[in-house]
């Protein structure tokens, strides 16, 4: 049986052993597994660490402040880089989602060295779980997706890793979170992808397809909170928005249109290894696909996606 006390106290040992009396750099993306590494090693090595944040651009709306706010919030003294151009541009005309993770995948890490170097850093401490090594093959296993964090790493990087988590899955991360004392906002939170909403855009990244996505998340977060409020479903594990390359007709008043599709997730898990679609009902959905055609001039349609995992993925790419 899983015992956060005992992780903790091992982890933390671990982490001064790597780690010695060298700096460390830490990243922090706003979700579970990026905040209990980092308090970890605050923990650790309060005196040796920089934690850094990177608004790749990629993020939920009004993530940048969310996490700002919940940094300060658990004493975390966050260092925010603005990286959004960066991001996109690296990203311009790649169609292939291997290809984007990684691409996601080196660019965190150029950004990290380069922190790293004007601190005099050796170390990147970062939250890798097991499904994201296990899930990047290697080792005679297949690669189902290449992790941005584990097969995005590029092989000529400057800093050693260190990684806590690395043999934990999604509810043992949560159990060290509550264990750690994190807020409820923290430990509970719902996954996000590492690379952002570039693997819940299918196909090509730009700015128009990142501000549509961040709007049809909101919208299903929303939504779905709301009724998982009033007891009308129970929260799923995961749960957002991706668009689709393609476009479908329709009609805006009484004109033809020609918009974008909205593929609206929700799933049941516990570890993020297999998952249920989740069984949103039929009011809940209608709200959000009447709210995203209404409120996303360029959306025009809105389907619900009921692939279970296997033989899907819980993300689109």
């Amino acid at each position: 049986m899983f015992e956060p006390k005992k992780f903790i106290e091992q982890a933390i040992g671990e982490i001064r052993k790597t780690i010695g009396k060298e700096k460390a750099i830490t990243a922090v993306s706003g979700g579970v597994d990026s905040f209990v590494a980092a308090t970890l090693a605050a923990k650790a090595i309060p005196g040796q660490l920089h934690i850094v944040y990177v608004n790749n651009g990629l993020m939920r709306k009004g993530e940048t402040e969310k996490v700002t706010e919940t940094a300060n919030a658990v004493g975390v003294n966050l260092n925010v880089v603005n990286a959004q151009s960066r991001f996109l541009e690296s990203l311009k005309g790649i169609t292939d989602p291997e290809e984007k993770r990684k691409i996601i995948g080196e660019v965190f890490v150029r950004i990290f060295e380069e922190e790293a170097r004007g601190h005099k850093v050796k170390f990147l401490i970062q939250g890798t779980i097991a499904p994201d090594w296990i899930e990047s093959g290697g080792m005679g296993r297949d690669t189902i997706k290449s992790h941005h964090n584990v097969g995005g790493l590029p092989e000529d990087m400057d800093l050693s890793l260190c990684e806590p988590l690395r043999e934990l899955y999604k509810h043992e991360v949560r159990a060290v979170g509550k264990e750690l004392g994190l807020p409820e906002i923290i430990h509970q939170r719902q996954p996000f992808p590492g690379p952002g909403l570039g693997v819940r855009i299918v196909g090509e990244v730009n700015e128009e397809k990142v501000k549509i996505v961040q709007e049809a998340c909101e919208i299903v977060e929303n939504e779905v909170d709301n009724a998982s409020a009033a007891g009308k479903i129970e929260k799923p594990w995961q749960y957002f928005a991706a668009l689709l390359p393609s476009k479908t007709v329709g009609v805006r008043g009484d004109e033809r249109s020609y918009q974008y599709t909205v593929v609206v997730r929700a799933v049941r898990s516990l570890d993020g290894m297999t998952a249920n679609f989740s069984h949103i009902p039929a009011d809940v959905l209608g709200r959000i696909s009447t709210r995203i055609t209404n409120e996303i001039p360029a959306v025009g349609r809105v389907v619900y996606d009921i692939t279970n995992k296997p033989p899907g993925t819980i993300e689109m790419e």
